[in-house]
């Protein structure tokens, strides 16, 4: 049996094996399944070769440690995750005609309150969305029309 050690737990932590296809699985699902599995033992393989090069360089700042490298990493993954959402909502909300989505759906799709969703973008992502589509925002909207429509009482 090998000796596992830091790199092997953080491989398995962060790119996990999936389980096998079930016994009663006709072949395709199968295949399908064993080709996954093959993808993700190669990234497997990629990211233990840059762990151990990591960790016998001493490991690369900001840390200066292994695990310590991949939860800030993982933390950069989330903060980006968290302004592609923005991003999303904005999109949603600013350049989809001839109605916007409904902030209910929107908030039940992003995991947060209807007010929380109302305030989750900025004119600096409604800026970006523009930049990376080439659109426009649509023309504005009354408050009053955008309120009546989210509450379904008129001036609410």
């Amino acid at each position: 049996m090998n000796k596992r050690d830091k790199i092997d737990d953080i491989i398995d932590i962060v790119l996990p094996l999936p389980a096998s296809a079930p016994e009663d699985a006709d072949e395709p699902a199968r295949a399908a399944q064993e080709a996954v599995k093959a993808e993700i033992s190669s990234q497997r393989e990629v990211f233990e070769r840059y762990l151990r090069v990591a960790d016998g360089a001493g490991a690369e700042p900001p840390h200066g440690d292994v695990l310590l490298n991949e939860i800030d990493r993982a933390r950069t993954e989330m903060r980006e995750a968290e302004d592609r959402m923005r991003m999303l909502i904005a999109y949603g909300r600013e350049f989809i005609t001839p109605q916007p989505y409904p902030l209910k759906a929107l908030a039940a799709a992003a995991g947060m309150s209807i007010s929380g969703t109302r305030s989750a973008y900025t004119s600096d992502e409604t800026v970006s969305v523009a930049e990376r589509t080439g659109r426009r925002p649509a023309p504005s909207r009354t408050a009053t029309a955008d309120t009546a429509t989210e509450s379904g009482r008129p001036g609410a």
